[in-house]
């Protein structure tokens, strides 16, 4: 699967991701038919029942990003990073200016169940939002500076049934980051910009398989024994393979097996 190379300036913010199947994936759909029921992610003409946006990005409202503490050394999300995620995301999700900070390893220490307990709405001393539907953004840095995670429509929280959670608007993806460049503007002179290479894996609708979270572990995607993102109780330690869930490729450069530098919950709205 190729990168899609994206250079932040006003002349390409309207370009999509995309994201194709492994051939191996491929097969399989030829032979099951795929129904999504959610409109929001059939990409069509019609705008409003689609989860891409075919207008032009600068619709759009800037992105603020609350509940970095003062005293945070290691950020790993910045408003260019989210212009990209969120452009995978359902249109009523991306219209929200606001992302906040719900668990940061570096700021809440190293356990899945403070993850558990600071992302459920009304538990941390992050104002609940109500009245709407918000998203969920998981970032992850390994030790080679592969950042990855997923999105979620609903918060991560452990199921004692044993029991998948999640819709298709979930997703899976990665980013890397390369050198700034310089461009020149007639307005502005020479500026600097931030160059990502992104690329998202959306629901496939081959299995319902989005979300499985334990006391043990958190876990995105999966099929014929593997899941796409997975991290254990000490968030130390994560596994990554394709899944058909997503279609997706292994998303770090460790490879399949992998070791949590840092790593983050997002509130969206």
């Amino acid at each position: 699967m190729s990168w899609t190379e994206k250079i932040f300036s006003k002349k390409n913010k309207n370009e999509t991701p995309k994201s194709e199947l492994p051939s191996s994936l491929q097969a399989n759909m030829t032979r099951i038919p795929i129904e999504i029921e959610n409109k929001e992610l059939k990409t069509n003409s019609d705008s409003k029942n689609s989860s891409f946006i075919d207008q032009d990005d600068n619709s759009l409202p800037p992105i603020k990003l609350l509940g970095y503490s003062p005293t945070t050394k290691h950020r790993l999300l910045t408003p260019e990073m989210c212009d990209e995620i969120r452009s995978l995301m359902p249109t009523r999700i991306q219209l929200y200016s606001s992302w906040t900070l719900l668990y940061s390893l570096e700021q809440h220490g190293a356990s899945l169940t403070s993850l558990y307990s600071r992302i459920k709405p009304g538990n941390s001393d992050v104002p609940a939002r109500t009245g709407s539907r918000v998203g969920y953004v998981i970032i992850i840095q390994d030790r080679k500076n592969g950042i990855f995670g997923g999105y979620s429509n609903e918060y991560f929280h452990p199921t004692d049934s044993r029991r998948y959670y999640g819709n298709g608007e979930c997703f899976l993806w990665k980013l890397e980051k390369t050198n700034n460049i310089f461009m020149f503007d007639n307005k502005e002179g020479r500026t600097q910009h931030e160059c990502i290479k992104f690329q998202g894996y959306p629901y496939t609708g081959l299995n319902e398989f989005s979300i499985y979270c334990t006391s043990n572990f958190l876990s995105m995607g999966a099929g014929d024994g593997h899941y796409g993102l997975w991290v254990d109780q000490s968030l130390l330690n994560g596994v990554t393979d394709p899944c058909l869930t997503f279609g997706n490729d292994i998303l770090s450069k460790e490879g399949t097996k992998f070791q949590i530098v840092s790593l983050e919950v997002w509130r969206v709205g």
